[in-house]
């Protein structure tokens, strides 16, 4: 990956929407050349996915909370089963097994207080194994980007 791979990659992360041309109007190449330079960095897995990102407040998902999880023993059986449980609830919208004082950091998105609690009693407390949980709520976003500096 050389320099205009990088400022190509920013580009995108900036706006995924902009056309080919114009990202060969901003990196000094012609179409033809761009075109190829994406398609290899899809194949290589540099750009993983196109999305949109959404405004949490408009679609009602107005409240964010991070959950540190605890599991009791720290088995394969137990971890396994937890990521199963976890890839399949619609709330949880990232989910990273850590090192520290707990396993498991879940990013939460929900409507409101009442659905974080049914969130947490209704499928969270029932993945076996776990032994505590510590909820951290989202006061306010200063900073939540998605871009690499590259």
């Amino acid at each position: 990956m050389d320099a205009i791979d990088k400022k190509i990659l920013m580009l995108l992360q900036e706006d995924a929407k902009q056309n080919t041309k114009e990202i060969a109007e901003k990196v000094g190449l012609s179409v033809s050349p761009t075109f190829e330079r994406i398609k290899k960095l899809e194949q290589k897995k540099y750009i993983k996915n196109y999305v949109a990102l959404l405004d949490a407040d408009k679609i009602g998902k107005s409240i964010s909370v991070y959950c540190q999880v605890t599991l009791a023993v720290h088995s394969r059986e137990l971890i396994d089963d937890f990521k199963q449980h976890i890839l399949v609830l619609p709330e949880v919208t990232g989910c990273f097994h850590v090192s520290g004082n707990y396993d498991f950091l879940l990013k939460v998105a929900v409507n409101d207080m009442n659905e974080y609690q049914k969130f947490v009693i209704n499928k969270l407390s029932v993945i076996k194994g776990i032994s505590n949980v510590q909820s951290s709520f989202v006061m306010e976003e200063i900073k939540n980007d998605f871009a690499y500096n590259l």
